[in-house]
């Protein structure tokens, strides 16, 4: 059930690059501010009866969003001329038959495929039809841990299995707890009785074949996924990258 990953040179770049894109503040904080506005207009403005909320706030906080704007996106929620924002998917091939699920958050679909198509075609891929990657993708619920000597991870992984657990995945400084995207609930629970604090939660769509691609098929590759996670309207992308 547990899943020990040696992490190649491959991993090692697209985790690099990633980090360096996400550390643009100025993109992050405003697609953060989105989820939290979203979730708080969606079940309320109170973390403590809004799960997704609480799960927005959490990870706003785990990438040092100041309290300031964290409590100012909760506020955006009760103004009554706040755009409606709909959530959109979009399925594509890119560089090298590279498969990308990409998530929006739009006040404007018409914009935001128009967007996304020109990224995927002018990178030499395309968009394709909505549901063409339904079993390529697995949508998980994933929960990261600061690894400390407290946490035993095969015990942890015992004690979450009947919240839902599927399988753990130990890194050098992380411990990552996957399931179901059904029992987000469940594990978010089970730890939270555990006294675990979660540095990160969220739905994620994992690779039900990951691919090794090459450091220069990466280069071609991450040009593309520069140019989609810059845009304002996407909040999550997904790739079936090793």
């Amino acid at each position: 059930m547990r899943k020990f990953e040696n992490m190649g040179r491959a991993f090692e770049y697209r985790r690099a690059a990633k980090e360096k894109r996400w550390d643009k503040m100025s993109k992050m904080f405003p697609k953060l501010g989105k989820a939290i506005t979203m979730a708080a207009k969606e079940g309320g403005m109170d973390p403590s009866t809004n799960a997704k909320l609480r799960t927005a706030i959490q990870n706003a906080k785990s990438e040092n969003m100041p309290k300031d704007n964290i409590e100012s996106a909760i506020k955006r929620a009760e103004q009554k001329d706040l755009a409606s924002f709909t959530e959109v998917n979009y399925e594509g091939k890119g560089p090298h038959g590279v498969l990308v699920y990409v998530e929006c958050a739009t006040d404007n679909p018409t914009r935001t495929v128009a967007n996304v198509k020109s990224y995927f075609n002018k990178a030499g891929g395309g968009v394709v039809p909505n549901g063409s990657m339904e079993f390529m993708f697995a949508r998980k619920s994933v929960f990261e841990i600061v690894k400390t000597d407290a946490i035993d991870p095969e015990s942890l992984e015992l004690e979450l299995i009947d919240a839902g657990c599927e399988s753990i995945e130990v890194e050098e400084e992380t411990i990552i707890v996957y399931g179901d995207y059904t029992a987000f609930g469940t594990i978010a629970k089970a730890l939270e009785d555990m006294q675990i604090d979660v540095q990160k939660s969220s739905l994620k769509r994992i690779p039900t074949t990951p691919v090794d691609f090459s450091e220069e098929q990466l280069v071609d590759i991450e040009k593309m996924l520069d140019k989609i996670e810059d845009d304002d309207d996407i909040q999550q992308v997904f790739t079936n990258i090793a």
